[in-house]
């Protein structure tokens, strides 16, 4: 790229900026890279505790006061394409005048900071869901974020880097992307314990002996010594050998068949009709299902009308009146007109209508 005067880079407009972050961008992920841009909603950068916190320890200190407001303006815009935080160190790609790469390192908190900064917060943080939504009382709350001794970095514990012309110890992308930080808390708070290479949990001790293991067995008292759950409990429970016999005899049991024909029904009943002679009066000992029922008796009565209309000379009844045809005579239709004198004439339609044979 060509600079003008004093090694500056010629202005790029802000649309040019993006379209050119945006190729750069999607070059990355056809390789595999997992981009993730800081993308902020309006001027406020950060608007959780963890986010704030984090901005306010960085504004807090003079030695980047000059050049933070030029970082604000570049993550409020989109310039951070992508940002990765890992244990102690920040790598990240802003868009400038072109794709410049920033790096990021940050020292692990002394372990003797850390062990105190849980010893003074012992009992005042309740669950590890209270730690990472910021619901903290005052006096914890001090206390992560108290300067040199607490959990947010100092500046001489912050190193980076940029690959852009600026010879500035912090440059506006820098800044940009330690903004970005901020930003990234408020959806992520726990990356500032993975970022300071700390346990977040050491602040809950309470994880610890929530659900503690018993080595020891239950009192001699508190064991039930029988095992006749129906006297124990007052119910009548069924035995094994009962229900066995239960289901064997559900499973032998017949299952109605097909209905039977017409044909097989009257000779069934047939037989079972009474023997000719014998007496319909009841018998001591005698079973009632023995009796013919009215089924049978009038299946018995159907089938002897059968045959008596199959016999020859049995004469049919008569049919009805509903279900004989009649036809109309045309030479009584005509001597009925010239008698009546016309078609308009009233007429009674048995005069001209005989009954079809």
């Amino acid at each position: 790229m060509s600079y003008g005067r004093g090694g500056w880079a010629p202005y790029v407009p802000v649309a040019e900026r993006r379209r050119k972050a945006a190729q750069e961008m999607e070059t990355l992920r056809k390789k595999g890279h997992p981009v993730s841009p800081v993308t902020v909603t309006g001027r406020t950068i950060a608007s959780t505790f963890w986010g704030k916190a984090w901005c306010d320890n960085l504004e807090s200190y003079r030695d980047y006061e000059n050049r933070l407001p030029r970082g604000r303006t570049y993550v409020r815009n989109g310039s951070v394409v992508d940002l990765q935080i890992a244990p102690l160190a920040v790598t990240a790609m802003v868009s400038g005048s072109s794709i410049y790469k920033v790096s990021i390192t940050i020292a692990a908190v002394p372990k003797a900071q850390w062990q105190s900064i849980c010893q003074d917060c012992s009992g005042g943080i309740e669950s590890l869901v209270e730690l990472l939504q910021g619901r903290l009382s005052k006096a914890v709350m001090e206390r992560l974020c108290r300067q040199d001794r607490g959990l947010f970095p100092k500046p001489s514990e912050i190193r980076f880097k940029c690959s852009c012309p600026d010879s500035a110890s912090m440059c506006k992308h820098i800044a940009a992307v330690l903004y970005g930080v901020g930003s990234r808390l408020d959806q992520q708070p726990e990356l500032l314990f993975r970022l300071r290479s700390v346990n977040e949990k050491d602040l809950v001790p309470s994880l610890d002996r929530a659900l503690p293991l018993s080595k020891t067995g239950p009192a001699a008292g508190k064991v039930l010594e029988t095992d006749d759950l129906s006297a124990l409990f007052g119910l009548e429970l069924a035995e094994a050998d009962d229900a066995t016999d239960a289901v064997s005899t559900e499973a032998v049991r017949p299952k109605p068949g097909p209905a039977k024909s017409k044909a097989s029904k009257v000779s069934l009943k047939k037989s079972a009709a009474p023997r000719a002679g014998a007496s319909n009066a009841e018998t001591p000992g005698r079973s009632v299902a023995a009796r013919p029922s009215a089924s049978v008796a009038k299946a018995v009565e159907e089938e002897k009308n059968i045959s008596a209309r199959s016999e020859p000379g049995h004469k049919s009844a008569e049919p009805s009146a509903k279900n004989t045809k009649v036809s109309p005579n045309p030479k009584k239709r005509a001597e009925h007109q010239r008698s009546t004198g016309g078609r308009n004439a009233v007429w009674d339609p048995s005069d001209i209508y005989t009954p079809e044979d």
